[in-house]
């Protein structure tokens, strides 16, 4: 019996076994924690694109996130609410601190949140500037979802900066 060399096997670019892909390409297939981090580490790179995954688990992690500051809020500004003379509510002193941290989760992240969709529709093939169309009242928001849902354009790869 004859004995032939095995061909080594070609891994693919970014496959689970070669590791994370670079920042300046997308990760596909990327679970919630490595898309947080990525996230956080091109917190305003509007350069690049980014895979379904890390848009997706990104906005569940931040919606998360959100809503649990909304839980706190309302925690806060039930503590010590009282119902004055004429029948209006009134919050707790709580309520300027549950203020206070709803802005800075909102400011902290909104800017991070908007070069995260750019990178999302370049993976698409859309032009950043898309993005824009969330600014038209209602159907804005609609459309720009809808684009975050299509898959992946080979041709956005025009928008990838391999840095060395």
């Amino acid at each position: 019996m004859t004995s032939y060399p095995q061909q080594p096997q070609q891994a693919q670019p970014y496959a689970p076994e070669a590791g994370e892909p670079p920042l300046w390409a997308p990760y596909y297939g990327a679970p919630i924690g490595a898309a947080v981090k990525r996230f956080f580490k091109k917190y305003t790179d509007f350069t690049g694109r980014a895979s379904r995954s890390e848009y997706w688990w990104t906005a569940l992690a931040l919606g998360v996130i959100g809503l649990v500051l909304e839980f706190i809020f309302l925690a806060l500004a039930a503590a010590g609410a009282t119902v004055s003379d004429d029948g209006t509510l009134v919050p707790g002193a709580g309520f300027v601190v549950g203020i206070i941290l709803l802005i800075a989760f909102g400011l902290a992240v909104i800017i991070p949140s908007i070069a995260l969709l750019v990178r999302r529709l370049h993976d698409g093939n859309f032009s950043g500037w898309v993005a824009l169309i969330g600014l038209v009242p209602g159907l804005g928001g609609l459309a720009l979802f809808v684009f975050a849902l299509l898959p992946s354009n080979p041709a956005g790869q025009r928008f990838d900066q391999p840095k060395a």
